[in-house]
């Protein structure tokens, strides 16, 4: 990505928490419930010890009794509370979640285009939607739970260092193993964890590309191929996730086997202590000890459980807070509202080469101007710089040297946002949302009325083929306007711009990919929108260009030649080369 590095640097787990800060009064409730449901889960081991010791005594009927009542009441009074708990802490994670997301978006989304040149769909995509899922627990429930097993286990010590202070030495013994093997699992499994996110978000990479270009894939019959290459990247992060299972099986037996060794060892040395009268430990103490050994023992397990929980958050958490710090240095600049537009335009000495291939200059000294209402075509073969003079006039990137103005303003003193609500842009490929046309038209102006929509339509030649629709501007057009011809997909992207009634027109080839009929309503679309606005045409077609005020031509990122098209056809130069190449073929 874009300013990343490799590895994101590690997230501390107090920042994990910090994102819960919001839901505070909702968890501060359930960890009330929390407490009043484990403190209920400490009763009942007491009470088990009292039905024992009235057992052994000769029966006492109704100390037998009461131990049962209190047992039942315990658990009702846990289960209700429990219940409680575990709404409260699961609704808190689903909206800290949906904050999550909606705040990695908008960092995404206000990203520079610069950005996206270099980063992966797939794997932003994955951070959307399967990173933010791992913190969800982690925030919200996975505390709920750390909470329960830590208060299950602080209030079991305290029970059992009561019961009996040597046996709780005995108990304790295996902590310290315990502590030192969570420590080495917990730095293992963090690591491993954020490998395997990115392994997953390169898998996502593959099906998203595979997807969004299905024809290209069926066109060549490489489906198989798609498939081995998807099947190895999944493969690739099971075998990572294999690694972590494999250490999550060995850390869990290991605990398991710490824990089931402090039992039998209680079991031994109270025994013994229970046939020593002197002892003072009764059957039924040593019953309630065993039970709160067992309750301490499934605490440290699951908390042990818990933690690496964590710190496989914490490794997924690294990417997520690394797009989340990431800063926009053009988006984010700040800078001035434009106000009104003139709308002349002028390239000033421009040096420029796009961030992602910064060894490869595009643009070279360049000087061009254009006056307010003035149409210019941009001619020049492929690779010219005629595309990136219209990215740095939207502001995508900023030149590494010299300037780019509107009315004598450089764009770098202007807001970006700004700038662009005077810019329209009609591309050969326009993009179109999968929602209604409508709606696409619509994205121009969101405010506009419906009689405003119908007008732009209409003034785009595209009324009528809309209104052959069963569900005329409320048709669905597909993904990227699938459903639609390219000259369709065209006219509904000129009624777009039409709608937002720009001062600056951008017509990137917006003719070359149609055929004569669509390209005649297009091309008088086309006029209407033109009309009264700077205008700059980067075109092929002889009859877009024979229409503009003024023809540059350029080469090798600089303006070889510019005047009308008589004059140039009458230099011999490079224009008029062009122009017999295309008239011969």
């Amino acid at each position: 990505m874009a300013d990343a590095p490799d590895r994101a640097p590690p997230v501390p787990l107090s920042r994990l928490l910090a994102l819960a800060r919001p839901q505070l009064r909702m968890l501060m409730v359930a960890t009330v419930a929390l407490a009043i449901s484990s403190g209920m889960g400490l009763v009942y081991p007491q009470a088990v010890r009292w039905m024992v010791d009235a057992l052994v005594s000769g029966g006492d009927v109704a100390g037998l009794d009461q131990a049962a009542m209190l047992l039942v009441l315990a658990f009702a009074i846990q289960a209700v509370f429990a219940t409680l708990r575990a709404w409260l802490f699961t609704l808190a994670g689903e909206r800290v979640v949906a904050t999550l997301r909606t705040d990695l978006y908008r960092a995404i989304i206000g990203q520079d285009v610069a950005f996206f040149d270099q980063a992966r769909t797939g794997e932003l995509i994955n951070r959307l939607a399967s990173d933010t899922s791992v913190l969800q627990n982690t925030v919200t429930v996975n505390i709920s739970m750390a909470l329960r097993f830590a208060v299950g286990a602080l209030g079991g010590f305290v029970m059992l260092g009561w019961t009996s202070p040597w046996l709780t030495l005995v108990a304790m013994s295996v902590v310290p193993v315990v502590a030192v093997g969570a420590s080495v699992y917990g730095r293992y499994i963090r690591r491993l964890s954020s490998e395997v996110q990115d392994s997953l978000a390169l898998s996502s990479q593959v099906a998203e590309e595979t997807f969004s270009g299905v024809r290209t894939v069926r066109a060549f019959a490489r489906e198989a191929s798609e498939t081995e290459r998807y099947t190895e990247a999944v493969e690739h992060s099971y075998e990572l996730a294999a690694k972590r299972s494999f250490a999550y099986g060995i850390f869990q037996g290991t605990v398991g086997l710490s824990g089931y060794l402090s039992l039998a060892l209680v079991v031994w040395v109270g025994g013994h202590m229970v046939m020593d009268p002197t002892s003072g430990l009764t059957l039924g103490d040593l019953t309630a000890f065993l039970l709160y050994t067992l309750l301490v023992a499934m605490s440290l397990g699951a908390l042990s459980g818990l933690w690496g929980d964590f710190m496989r958050a914490t490794g997924a958490s690294e990417r997520v807070f690394a797009l989340l710090d990431q800063h926009a240095p053009l988006e984010g600049a700040g800078g001035e509202p434009v106000g009104s537009l003139e709308g002349r335009v002028a390239f000033e000495g421009v040096t420029f080469a796009y961030p992602s291939r910064p060894d490869v200059t595009v643009l070279s000294e360049l000087d061009l101007s254009v006056d307010p209402g003035q149409v210019v075509a941009l001619v020049g073969p492929s690779g010219a710089g005629k595309s990136t003079i219209a990215a740095l006039l939207m502001r995508f990137y900023d030149p590494q040297a010299g300037r780019v103005t509107i009315d004598g303003r450089d764009l770098r003193a202007l807001e970006p946002r700004s700038l662009r609500t005077h810019i329209g842009v009609v591309s050969q490929e326009p993009i179109l949302f999968a929602t209604s046309i409508e709606d696409n038209i619509r994205y121009g102006r969101p405010e506009a009325s419906d009689e405003e929509v119908r007008a732009a339509a209409k003034a785009a030649n595209a009324h009528d083929f809309i209104e052959a629709f069963p569900d005329g501007y409320r048709t669905l057009v597909g993904e990227r306007g699938v459903r639609l011809s390219g000259g369709q997909k065209q006219r509904v992207a000129i009624a777009r711009a039409l709608l937002k009634d720009p001062r600056i027109l951008i017509l990137d080839e917006a003719t070359s990919a149609l055929d004569a009929e669509n390209e005649h309503l297009v091309q008088e679309a086309l006029e209407r929108l033109m009309r009264g606005r700077t205008t700059l045409v980067i075109a092929h077609r002889l009859s877009t260009i024979q229409r503009a005020d003024r023809v540059v031509a350029m080469a090798d990122g600089r303006v070889a030649e510019q005047g009308s098209h008589e004059e140039l056809m009458g230099t011999g130069g490079l224009y008029r080369r062009l122009v017999e190449r295309q008239l011969a073929e």
